[in-house]
């Protein structure tokens, strides 16, 4: 079937701007196979179901829009003070005087653009493999087009418990920076795994994070988001977990004109668990989409999606969240909640929750709300001698404690409830 139009145009002037497929060895064969999924899907437009709530077309254009440089020196970087192995990429390209060495026990790491001239690797059973699977039944155009144009990424395989964390630090220089990453992890039965991700990355960012949690396997991902405003950022997550694995996965979202973060899970083997959440902050220019897709194709599986935005001066937040429960998939507990505070009649929530079960001893359950602050809460605490200013930062933290409760290291939890104090301060509320 051919493409409408205005969506071929928009490939086309897309690809015109990438360098040609190259490359040899498995990669250059996942790259052809991502590329004509591409072309048969084009480009995504506004009047697309998945689409209607953020315009696409700063993402579809040839080259990347200008995203000034915000220099952070007021607080220290994310993560900063753990013991971790450190991975820099700048503006998409690897930083090896900035990284660490890139071993760790219990972990084999290697670079994507090295790894994928061999002719064999174990990279070439997931690479482009679970987002092709993620392509039905919602395309997701951007997530191939990663697969196709990818320049670098990190490769993960896991075999047993990774002694430290594993740091990917995304560093925006160039002002025009147009990076597309693409990392693979695989994790192998009983394995464990903390992958850590931060940083604004360029002024326009793909990436794609493919994930392989085999039986009894752990893995833990957490993620800051922020701080350059005008940056652009296109994300996927693509997961699959197996019996009695778990999953969980944490975004804090600070500022960034306009960020989509998808993340596709399949929970494959009985008694899997996976948790997605995110935590999000926006004032003024700022539009930030998270969709979710979960589905449970095992038995007694567990999976919870927990997002809280707050939204100011005018920013708008999406969500669209779905629960698919596949016939044979019994005692599944599926909990999605999705809820905005507007701290100003200006900001706005567009929600989209969905569940669509074929199993009939299952437990699920969505909610999606909007409001302001409590009136009630506010006056409380300004009778007790609170400032309104600093009452109104208590009921924010307050409204996304559930979120950050999804993180399992409470170091990371109280650093990040700090970051979002820090962020009240710096924006204020309207009061």
């Amino acid at each position: 079937m051919a493409l409408p139009q205005a969506r071929e145009d928009a490939l086309q002037a897309r690809l015109a701007a990438l360098p040609a497929l190259s490359g040899k060895g498995w990669l250059a064969t996942a790259r052809s196979d991502a590329l004509t999924r591409l072309q048969a899907m084009g480009l995504p437009a506004r009047r697309d179901e998945y689409w209607r709530y953020t315009d696409p077309a700063s993402l579809n254009v040839a080259e990347a829009p200008l995203a000034h440089r915000f220099d952070a020196t007021d607080e220290a970087a994310p993560f900063d003070g753990m013991d971790r192995l450190k991975i820099v990429f700048v503006d998409g390209v690897f930083d090896p005087v900035a990284s660490d060495d890139l071993t760790l026990a219990g972990v084999t790491i290697e670079r994507l653009s090295r790894a994928g001239e061999a002719d064999i690797h174990w990279a070439q059973g997931l690479y482009g493999v679970l987002e092709t699977r993620g392509q039905s039944p919602v395309a997701r155009p951007f997530a191939a087009l990663n697969s196709a144009f990818a320049t670098d990424g990190v490769l993960i395989h896991v075999t047993g418990r990774a002694a430290k964390p594993v740091s990917l630090i995304y560093v925006h220089e160039s002002e025009t920076s147009d990076a597309i990453l693409h990392h693979c992890v695989k994790l192998e039965p009983g394995a464990e795994l903390t992958l850590l991700e931060n940083g604004p990355a360029a002024a326009r960012f793909s990436k794609v994070l493919e994930v392989e949690v085999a039986d009894g396997a752990q893995f833990h991902h957490i993620r800051i988001q922020g701080r350059d405003h005008e940056r652009r950022a296109v994300t996927h997550v693509f997961a699959r977990l197996g019996v009695k694995s778990e999953m969980r996965s944490f975004t804090l979202t600070a500022n960034g004109r306009l960020t989509r973060n998808e993340a596709v899970i399949e929970l494959t083997g009985d008694e899997g668990r996976a948790h997605v959440a995110g935590a999000t902050v926006g004032d003024g220019d700022f539009l930030h989409d998270d969709t979710v897709f979960i589905t449970h194709a095992a038995e007694a599986c567990e999976s919870r999606q927990v997002f809280k935005k707050v939204l100011m001066n005018g920013a708008t937040g999406v969500f669209q969240g779905k629960i698919l429960v596949k016939p044979g998939a019994q005692k599944t507990d599926g909990y999605q909640i999705s809820q905005s505070l507007l701290l100003d009649e200006d900001s706005q929530f567009l929600a989209k929750p969905e569940l669509e079960i074929y199993a009939d001893d299952v437990k699920c359950s969505h909610g999606s709300t909007s409001g302001a602050i409590d009136e009630t809460a506010l006056f409380y605490l300004r009778s007790r001698g609170v400032p309104r200013r600093s009452a109104q930062a208590l009921l924010v933290l307050a409204f996304l404690a559930e979120a950050i409760q999804e993180i399992a290291d409470e170091n990371i939890a109280e650093d990040i409830r700090a970051r979002l104090e820090r962020w009240l301060a710096r924006h204020g509320t309207k009061g």
